[in-house]
């Protein structure tokens, strides 16, 4: 700043660079101008970083395990709650969404619980193999919602009516697999191992998917089944939901009885599981069929 002809002039702050001969009052407004601009900048600056942080809470917020609970079942089926409020649509599309995205979930079934995720989809599969660290020379049943979607995805041996004397229950049936299943789902065995388990919950589940769903137990490979949510905790982290139906009623943990009826007339027990009695009982005394011992 300096004096001529005794005017004042200073830097202009309107036109950098060049001497301005104006009035203290131009100058003083070209400060203000200046700290407004300035005061701008950081308001942008703020917004523009709260935005991306907000952004990112959301994103954590939907990558968070969803953890939904189940009231007990009645005779109507089970009663779905969250947050103390009948909420069985809401939990029901939740797990439809986050299977459709192509997530794995964990569900209660009528044995323990399980993982899940959509049959058809391959990277949903190979999920539920690292998730369980799975050999992937262990197949993976499917589930369906009604007896009559088995046909669509398996070759049938049997009586239709049998099929209904054993499912929905706790038991796996295992057929041929017919071509309109997923080729990368269990694509080193013809056979597939199918379930209806007799849980309400599950069925709905299926029947909204509106394709088969692969499902094993939820837990860490050949470790102890599950019968309570808590139990499988170290897995949550890798999963989209987690449906929490309450400790599962049997407590056995030995999950379905697994039963291949692949071979006309005959049957043969994969594992014994926790029907095993009434299944072979439904298959030699009704209906005649004769165990397999694999010997010609």
């Amino acid at each position: 700043m300096s004096s001529f002809l005794g005017v004042t002039r200073k830097t202009c702050f309107f036109r950098p660079g060049t001497t301005c001969f104006s009035s203290e009052k131009c100058h003083t407004y070209g400060r203000r101008l200046e700290f407004m601009k300035s005061v701008c900048s950081i308001a942008a600056e703020l917004i523009k970083s709260r935005g991306a942080h907000s952004s990112a809470a959301e994103m954590c917020k939907e990558l968070k395990t969803k953890v939904l609970r189940l009231l007990p079942s009645t005779s109507n089926g089970p009663i779905i709650q969250q947050g103390g409020h009948t909420a069985g649509a809401e939990i029901l599309t939740c797990t439809v969404k986050a299977l459709k995205e192509g997530h794995v979930v964990a569900v209660p079934t009528d044995t323990i619980y399980g993982l899940a995720c959509l049959a058809q989809n391959s990277e949903a599969v190979r999920k539920i193999y690292d998730i369980k660290g799975r050999n992937g020379q262990k197949p993976l049943a499917i589930c369906v919602g009604e007896i009559q979607d088995i046909y669509k995805y398996c070759k049938v041996k049997v009586k239709e009516e049998l099929l209904g004397d054993l499912l929905p229950g706790p038991v796996t049936l295992v057929f041929e697999r017919s071509e309109a299943l997923n080729a990368d789902l269990n694509p080193f065995t013809s056979l597939v191992g199918v379930r209806i388990p007799d849980h309400a919950f599950m069925r709905r589940l299926c029947q909204m998917c509106g394709e088969p769903l692969a499902l094993t137990s939820a837990n860490i490979s050949s470790h102890t089944s599950t019968v309570e949510v808590h139990e499988f905790q170290e897995l949550w982290p890798n999963l989209a939901v987690v449906v929490d139906g309450g400790p599962i009623g049997d407590q056995s943990r030995l999950g379905s009885t697994v039963v291949d009826l692949s071979v006309l007339n005959k049957y043969r027990i994969i594992r014994p599981g926790c029907a095993f009695s009434s299944t072979v009982d439904v298959l030699e005394r009704k209906y005649g069929l004769s165990e397999d011992s694999g010997q010609e």
